[in-house]
């Protein structure tokens, strides 16, 4: 029996959940639920200084909110940190590591002397093969005994085999002066003890990879299947910044894009499965492999964007897009849907949700059924209402009183009014629009009509019709 598939995302809790670092979790998430193995979370707080728990919640929030669930408890690497430091003592017991007395003060001078003299300025301690009786009584940092001959070969997913001469690496500390773990040596353990087989990140940890082959080689523990995946850049093709828009996936919630969409979106952002652009979870679940990310940095696009959002948002139904149209009014901090409100919203999606692309959208094109009477008329629309208009509208309410509430009945009622004024129904479309909306730019008058229902539609152009500006 093959071994199951383990990956992690391992965020750094100093900010809220970037763009980039939600697609590495979506390719991790996609990757262990598509050959039914785990995913998990390790918030990699090891940074006291700047971790904070509000960034900590944000991660959480944006990983909720994008529907990217994680197996099992999410895992504070700070808090391993005996464990870190337990296996580099191990090393040091092993010979895989030494003792570096050397101060700040003598490693800067050997580098200076280095510059000065045009050779390498990789740091080499003096005390790699030092006599255990000469070692002085002071502070010590702990250093992986790298090899100084032969190469590392990082057998990436993506990048190919990347080789790097070892007289290249330097002897990497793993424990400081105070005893305390670096966040280099935190990563490798908690890969190894959480049982992590792919380790799928960003192309700006792949020299990284090369010294953490040096702990697992020197712990004999299996070296993690490589990922590296290119990183993320603004339509003009400089790395991604807060010039080119939102870089938080809280902010794209906010702004009305759907969760499905941008799944959807990132998952295309750098990997791709034929031509297909457009597809559901389950899809990308099965189709998504490694050897379909590309090489090369993604560009984000916002109208690619925008019309996958769109798409996801016509095939969705009705319940989960009020579930979400609610949760995207609380993050923008705008009012919530009263029941009333939400029940008209319901009964209209069927006439919204395959004309609009995010949810600001929806809520403007719905704003007939979330308004109230009497209507407030915008400019445009007190235009309409003429007393031509306002004429027409007074004689068309009686003749709906009767009328059995259908789309094709209204039709003739509509056209057989309008024919009796001697104009056409395309002449009336815009005084309708005016009395039932308040606006000249809204679905389909006979939509409105058969969303607001008898009552209400005969109350609104009754108002209409007296409407005096």
């Amino acid at each position: 029996m093959s071994q199951q598939i383990v990956t992690r995302f391992a965020p750094s809790p100093t900010g809220y959940l970037h763009i980039g670092g939600a697609r590495t979790a979506l390719f991790n998430w996609l990757y262990a639920r598509g050959r039914g193995g785990k995913f998990l979370l390790r918030i990699e707080d090891t940074d006291h200084a700047r971790s904070t728990p509000e960034a900590t919640a944000a991660i959480l929030r944006g990983l909720d909110w994008l529907g990217l669930d994680h197996d099992g408890e999410a895992v504070s690497q700070a808090a391993g940190a005996a464990r870190h430091a337990e296996v580099a003592h191990q090393m040091l017991a092993d010979g895989n590591a030494y003792k570096c007395f050397a101060t700040q003060d003598e490693i800067e001078t050997f580098r200076e002397t280095a510059r000065a003299e045009n050779r390498s300025t990789l740091f080499q301690s003096p005390w790699r093969d030092a006599d255990p009786a000469t070692f002085p009584d002071r502070p010590y940092v702990v250093r992986l005994r790298t090899p100084t001959e032969g190469v590392t070969v990082i057998r990436d997913e993506v990048q190919g085999d990347v080789t790097i001469r070892n007289d290249q690496l330097d002897d990497m500390v793993l424990l400081r002066s105070d005893g305390t773990p670096v966040y280099m040596l935190a990563v490798v353990v908690d890969d190894h003890d959480m049982g992590v087989t792919h380790v799928i990140r960003g192309d700006d940890h792949l020299n990284n990879a090369a010294r953490q082959i040096g702990i697992y080689t020197a712990m004999g523990w299996d070296i993690p299947v490589w990922a590296h995946i290119p990183l993320i850049h603004g339509p003009d093709g400089k790395k991604l910044s807060k010039r080119h828009g939102a870089l938080g996936v809280e902010e794209y919630q906010a702004m009305g894009y759907p969760a499905a969409g941008m799944r959807n979106y990132l998952a295309r952002l750098g990997w791709s499965h034929g031509n297909d652009e457009f597809f559901n979870d389950s899809q990308a679940r099965e189709w998504f492999d490694l050897s379909g990310i590309n090489k090369s940095p993604a560009r984000l696009d916002f109208k690619k964007l925008e019309n996958l959002c769109g798409q996801h948002i016509a095939v969705a139904s009705d319940a989960a897009l009020l579930h979400e149209l609610q949760a995207y009014l609380a993050a923008a901090e705008k009012s919530p849907l009263s029941e009333a409100q939400a029940r008209g919203i319901e009964r209209a999606l069927y006439c919204l949700k395959d004309r609009v692309k995010i949810y600001p959208e929806l809520i403007e094109k719905a704003h007939f059924v979330l308004t109230s009477t009497p209507l407030s008329m915008d400019e445009k629309a007190a235009k309409m209402l003429d007393s031509v208009s306002r004429g027409i509208l007074l004689a068309l309410t009686p003749q709906l009183q009767n009328a059995s509430w259908t789309r094709d009945e209204l039709e003739a009622v509509l056209n057989r009014v309008a024919e009796e004024n001697g104009t056409k129904f395309g002449k009336l479309a815009g005084p309708l629009r005016a009395a039932l909306a308040g606006r000249t730019v809204t679905p389909s008058v006979f939509d409105m009509m058969l969303v607001l229902g008898r009552d209400e539609s005969i109350l609104r152009l009754s108002q209409a019709a007296a409407y005096e500006g």
